[in-house]
C-alpha cells in the first residue's frame, strides 16, 4: 500500500514540476494542435481546442466534428483523434476527446 501511495506522489510531482518548468503562461499548443486535426479531419464542421491546465499544454479538451468519423463507434473516433495527434500526446498529462458527426 505505502508503494501505491510513494508511486502517486512521485507522480504528482512530476507532473507539477513539468508545469512550473512550462512557465504556465501563454500556449501556442492550442493552436499547433489544431492545425494537426484540421488536416486530418479536412471536412470538419468543428475543431475546438481548449488548454485545461492553465496554459500550460499538459492538459487538452478537444471537440471533433466531422463527416469522416461517420459510421465509426465512438472508440475508434477517439482513436483516430489520438493517432493524429500521437507525438503532442507524450508530452501531455491528459487529454480529454468529444467526437461527433454533423447532422
Amino acid at each position: 500500500m505505502f508503494s501505491r501511495i510513494s508511486a502517486l506522489v512521485s507522480h504528482r510531482q512530476y507532473f507539477f514540476t513539468q508545469i512550473l518548468a512550462r512557465g504556465c503562461s501563454t500556449n501556442s499548443g492550442e493552436g499547433k494542435i489544431k492545425s494537426i486535426l484540421q488536416q486530418k479531419f479536412p471536412k470538419a464542421k468543428v475543431i475546438e481546442v481548449v488548454d485545461i491546465s492553465g496554459g500550460c499544454g499538459a492538459m487538452y479538451d478537444i471537440t471533433v466534428e466531422a463527416p469522416e468519423l461517420k459510421g465509426l463507434n465512438i472508440v475508434k473516433q477517439h482513436r483516430m483523434v489520438n493517432e493524429a495527434l500521437k507525438e503532442e500526446i507524450k508530452d501531455m498529462h491528459g487529454l480529454r476527446i468529444n467526437t461527433s458527426v454533423p447532422s
